[in-house]
């Protein structure tokens, strides 16, 4: 188990509670949960995405007994459980509590953590950042500080492979040789250098000092991109934070560093890699992967699973999976497209777009840029970088934007998702 338990607060009662969706942070979690048209939604936050082989089971058993039977993951490595019925809430937090998926309840919502998935697998980055994730989610759960944090916020572990460190964190440490890391507070170029050994507990200080800022300046945001106090503050909040624990520190500016990306399916160093068509499991594939786990398995933000390779073949693990419909090969399609949940799972959806993704799959993967389609223009969960957006059009059809980089945004129409290879030979080059 990832976590130590909370010296927070006393528990709540594990009742769940509907979300408001009018004032303050309605984003779901365990305890709150969020009411969709194909019933009540709970986000399961897994740190790192690291499941231990019964915590996997719990959810498994959570989701047939409680829910629509899938386990449906998000863009931040977390498991989201759907169509959960009326009045669930209390047995669905105490099945999870004893499985050790609920540490501590007053923080459920804020253990948002993505570190770097083959971390400690593949022989590549800097360090294993396992004892960073054990570390900070332990000592996130005893901070009574960090219960102010929306839903919201994100903490990044890079292992120095450039990974996760692309994900648009609120607080990322990158880890870099000799025992040294980077601690980044929001997108912006101002860094702070400090000790490999102090990493986990400078981000936690890091969330601290943003809650510090947030409370002294009354605005109401969540993100640290979003404050309107101006960085500076921001960062004079973080070294007074480190200082006065003892963390030492030097100022820096973010360095570029060019990126791993998301881990190609198939066996890499003593892991296998699987990717997880639109994030959505059924209850075979994950009773598959739990199954081939060697006692645990990690989530991807990238919607696949890392399953650390045991004592069998490799080869005849990956055909096991891949018999279920899971992704195995690095030149599928499924790679290059994503969706939101769609209709008929999301009121403000216009579109199937999950039935359109799969069976315009062959012209997507086609495709110079990958595709994300979305049934309205929240597009929830939508990925970061260059992609073409296909988002449903309030009178039918769908609005392409090829979205790149420094480069002006191109669109076209697609009145039927048939003709996709039109639409997007119209605006890609």
């Amino acid at each position: 188990m990832l976590a130590a338990m909370s010296t927070a607060a006393p528990r709540p009662s594990p009742q769940a509670t509907a979300a408001s969706r009018v004032r303050g942070d309605a984003c779901p979690g365990t305890l709150r949960l969020h009411e969709a048209d194909d019933g009540a939604l709970a986000r399961v936050r897994v740190p790192g995405g690291v499941l231990t082989a019964p915590q996997a089971r719990a959810l498994a058993e959570a989701a047939g007994r409680l829910g629509d039977g899938e386990v449906h993951l998000t863009s931040r490595g977390n498991v989201q459980l759907r169509g959960l019925r009326e009045a669930c809430g209390a047995e669905l937090a105490e099945l999870l509590d004893a499985a050790g998926l609920l540490p501590s309840y007053a923080h459920e919502r804020v253990r948002n953590v993505v570190a770097s998935p083959l971390s400690g697998l593949d022989g590549r980055g800097s360090r294993d950042v396992r004892s960073w994730l054990t570390e900070l989610d332990a000592a996130l759960c005893a901070s009574v500080s960090a219960t102010a944090l929306s839903g919201r916020f994100l903490f990044a572990l890079d292992d120095g492979r450039g990974d996760v460190a692309g994900l648009g964190a609120d607080v990322t440490v990158r880890a870099l040789p000799g025992n040294e890391a980077v601690l980044a507070p929001g997108s912006g170029d101002e860094v702070l250098y400090v000790s490999g050994d102090d990493a986990a507990r400078a981000a936690l200080l890091a969330a601290e000092a943003f809650v510090d800022v947030v409370r002294d300046s009354g605005a109401r945001v969540w993100r640290v991109d979003e404050l309107p106090c101006g960085r500076e503050v921001l960062l004079r909040a973080v070294r007074d934070r480190l200082a006065g624990s003892g963390v030492g520190f030097r100022d820096g500016v973010r360095e570029a560093a060019e990126g791993a990306g998301p881990p190609s399916p198939g066996a890499v160093g003593s892991a296998l890699i699987v990717h997880v068509p639109l994030g959505r499991l059924t209850a075979a594939q994950w009773r598959e992967v739990t199954e081939v786990a060697d006692g645990e398995l990690r989530l991807t933000p990238w919607r696949s699973v890392v399953v650390p390779a045991g004592t069998g073949d490799p080869a005849a693990a990956l055909s096991r999976l891949a018999d279920t419909g899971l992704v195995t090969d690095p030149g599928s399609p499924w790679l290059r497209v994503g969706a939101c949940i769609g209709r008929p799972g999301c009121a403000r959806s216009r579109a199937d777009v999950r039935a359109d993704a799969a069976r315009t799959l062959a012209a997507a993967g086609r495709s110079a840029l990958p595709l994300y389609w979305s049934g309205c223009e929240r597009r929830c969960g939508h990925p970061r970088g260059g992609r073409i957006d296909v988002v449903a059009a309030p009178g039918g059809g769908y609005e392409l934007t090829a979205a790149e980089p420094g480069r002006p945004a191109r669109t076209a129409l697609l009145d039927d998702p048939s003709d996709l290879a039109t639409a997007l030979a119209a605006i890609t080059p």
